[in-house]
């Protein structure tokens, strides 16, 4: 097992401890504990009467787990996230941090299934406490059904050709292992963009899996009924479908983005973002190549 940094290098670490603002008798919560790289670096900045308490539905995190008074871990995804800060006295918080997405851990281990490097198990899922699995998707569903999904949550170009692949090739043999659904999806994948096409296909059947849309947008719902005014929301995300809803959170107070005005016309919306996305430097990509895409929003409560 690996645990630590070995588990997963915090993206943008600096910046999101200086984006919290933290206070060392604050409540804290790392929604994404993984390898509790981030949450480390928050404990690091308390003091004897602060709090963190952190979330993560991945068993193989568990272990990650924090000998500290201070830390709590919730075996939990964190969409539940208002209930269990109830339930443990912790509201409002005063920060919360997001680093969304996959773990260097989840992709590394060829046995998840999340990997276009390893082969192993069709499953992607981060709680294997779920039923559905990739496999499931790949197999079960129809073809517009998997069109759509493809589309949607993975941005794939001629998404309906790589369903009539995928079809075609479950009609003669159940796909059950990543490179098995790599070989079904390989007559319709473009010469030299092989990677990059693979990536939008898994990406787009783990957001499915493990509903990590759904997830988010609960989180940031609730994120609002549980901060303190002043507290800070910190969100790094790794594509365009969960940026999108951070943004559109951050500026509108709405998902789509559609802002809320009272009746004099001022805007009404529970944050008040900090400025642009901040993205890796050259040399953090350069040391950590997964940071390329990342980007990382601030706001405070209002």
């Amino acid at each position: 097992m690996t645990t630590g940094s070995d588990y997963h290098d915090p993206v943008l670490s600096q910046a999101c401890i200086d984006g919290l603002k933290i206070r060392p008798d604050g409540i804290y919560v790392d929604a994404t504990f993984g390898g509790g790289g981030h949450s480390r670096a928050i404990l690091s900045k308390l003091g004897p009467q602060g709090r963190l308490i952190a979330f993560d539905r991945d068993k193989d995190a568990w272990a990650n787990a924090i000998n500290d008074p201070r830390f709590t871990l919730v075996k939990s995804d964190f969409r539940w996230i208002r209930n269990h800060l109830r339930f443990l006295k912790a509201v409002p918080i005063d920060g919360l941090l997001a680093d969304l997405g996959v773990s260097s851990h989840q992709f590394d281990l060829g046995e998840r299934g999340f990997s276009i490097r390893f082969d192993g198990p069709l499953d992607m899922r981060m709680d294997r406490r779920a039923k559905l699995t990739a496999a499931d998707i790949v197999n079960g569903w129809d073809e517009a059904r998997i069109t759509g999904l493809l589309r949607s949550y993975g941005e794939v170009d001629g998404a309906h050709r790589v369903a009539r692949a995928l079809t075609n090739a479950r009609a003669a043999k159940r796909i059950t292992t990543t490179q098995q659904l790599i070989q079904a999806i390989a007559p319709v994948t473009p010469r030299k963009e092989e990677n990059g096409f693979r990536a939008q296909v898994f990406q787009a059947l783990r957001i499915a899996v493990n509903d990590e849309l759904g997830s988010l947008e609960a989180l940031l719902k609730q994120s609002a009924e549980v901060m303190a005014p002043g507290a800070r929301l910190v969100v790094i995300s790794y594509h365009s479908l969960e940026d999108r809803l951070v943004k559109n959170w951050m500026r509108a107070g709405d998902l789509s983005g559609e802002e809320q005005k009272d009746l004099y016309g001022n805007r009404l919306r529970p944050f008040n973002p900090s400025g642009k996305a901040i993205k890796p430097d050259e040399e953090e990509t350069t040391r950590n190549p997964r940071a390329r895409s990342a980007r990382l929003r601030i706001a405070e409560r209002a």
